[in-house]
């Protein structure tokens, strides 16, 4: 069978390929603890939920406008207001099913073939993905566990060329958990300034998951804002993972190309999570916030746990809900059977042995790590982590 020539371009995602292995252990009876999605184990808050149940009863059940409903996209400059002090009108903005669907609008509004894209490692793996399907070519900037996985202003100079179209990252950052602070984004601010052509995505869907302090954007230096698309969503902040509702900032000429778009993929998304979104972005956050409060006690439990086994080196993170660590001290061990060449040997090796799912660091660009979430209970972290170490103890 002679299919598309674009099924070439890009690989199905490791975080859905680790998870669909775990199914199929756990189909077999195995007791598999998932650390690989990146998914809230929390219940969407009630009164988000209520207001969905009231747009049904309300038979808010048609078709939707292209870039959402008005009083959604009024919503989501409140919130920008509110959290950002940034200033957008409801032109600027577009909502879509999923956050991830707000990025491939903007990447394939943005990038022609052969135009460059510099993406910061480690990044999150459909990233490159969507780049390649937009035939634009990646340019991977290498951060390491040192800088804090970080981009330097210097490391961004030096990755700009006359084809650079796009600077995209995210803060916090999935998958290693990193948040650049207003000081190291005004200094990527000072490169970008020399650049008047290259525009900036900054994904910020997890904002709220933030360890360190206030939220910062890139967006509020104004002689970046016009070129910079801010995508943001509802899935880690509210729990809403299955609503599926995104959203984009941007000028109005991208804002308007990304509706252009969405009219021939999907129209307008969802009218009930529509509805349920307007409540959960203008009322009571003290259920996110609860949530995040829960992630800062599993992050300091899970980072107590790995600092008991050796030969892994993991950074801190500062926002999100994963950990990154460095786990190429186990390269080249073995139990005996199974030896470990590469990160999705262990990822593989820990599935196998410790029933434990995680996702290789190839994915994300930087093979030498694995990201393990802990968005599980506490219970779920403990017993995981116990029988990684004990599986780890095996290699020689």
């Amino acid at each position: 069978m002679q299919l598309s020539s674009i099924l070439n371009r890009f690989a199905e995602p490791e975080t859905l390929k680790m998870a669909k292995l775990g199914r199929e252990l756990r189909a077999k009876g195995l007791d598999v603890i998932d650390l690989s999605l990146g998914e809230p184990d929390f219940d969407t808050p009630a009164h988000i939920k209520e207001a969905a149940k009231k747009a049904i009863d309300d038979n808010w059940s048609h078709y939707t406008p292209v870039p959402g409903y008005l009083d959604l996209r009024e919503a989501i400059c409140t919130k920008f207001k509110r959290d950002n002090n940034l200033d957008y009108k409801p032109e600027n903005i577009v909502a879509s099913t999923g956050a991830k669907q707000s990025l491939a609008n903007a990447i394939l509004a943005l990038v022609d073939e052969g135009e460059e894209v510099i993406i910061p490692t480690p990044y999150w793996v459909t990233y490159s993905e969507l780049v390649k399907i937009a035939k634009g070519k990646v340019v991977e900037v290498h951060t390491s566990l040192e800088s804090g996985f970080k981009i330097t202003p210097a490391q961004l100079e030096s990755a700009i060329t006359k084809k650079t179209k796009l600077f995209l990252f995210s803060s916090p950052c999935n998958p290693s958990g990193a948040v650049y602070s207003k000081k190291e984004l005004e200094a990527l601010a000072e490169v970008f300034r020399k650049h008047p052509e290259v525009f900036i995505i900054s994904d910020e869907i997890y904002e709220y998951i933030n360890f360190v302090g206030s939220h910062e954007s890139i967006a509020q230096f104004a002689d970046l804002k016009d070129r910079t698309i801010v995508i943001n969503g509802l899935s880690k902040g509210f729990a809403m993972t299955g609503w599926r509702l995104g959203y984009i900032a941007a000028n109005v000429e991208v804002a308007k190309a990304c509706e252009k778009l969405q009219g021939q993929f999907t129209s307008g998304t969802n009218s009930i999570t529509q509805k349920a979104a307007v409540v959960a972005l203008t009322t009571d956050l003290r259920p996110s916030m609860e949530m995040v409060e829960e992630f800062g006690r599993r992050r300091r439990r899970t980072m107590e746990l790995v600092q008991e086994i050796p030969c892994i080196k993991c950074f801190k993170p500062e926002g999100a809900f994963y950990i990154f660590p460095d786990i190429s001290a186990y390269f080249g061990k073995s139990d005996g059977t199974t030896t470990i060449n590469n990160s999705a040997d262990f990822s593989m090796y820990i599935l196998n042995t410790a029933h434990v799912s995680s996702v290789m660091g190839d994915a994300f660009g930087e093979p030498k790590c694995v990201r393990f979430s802990f968005a599980n209970s506490m219970q779920n972290i403990e017993k995981a982590w116990a029988r990684v170490k004990d599986a780890l103890a095996k290699l020689k």
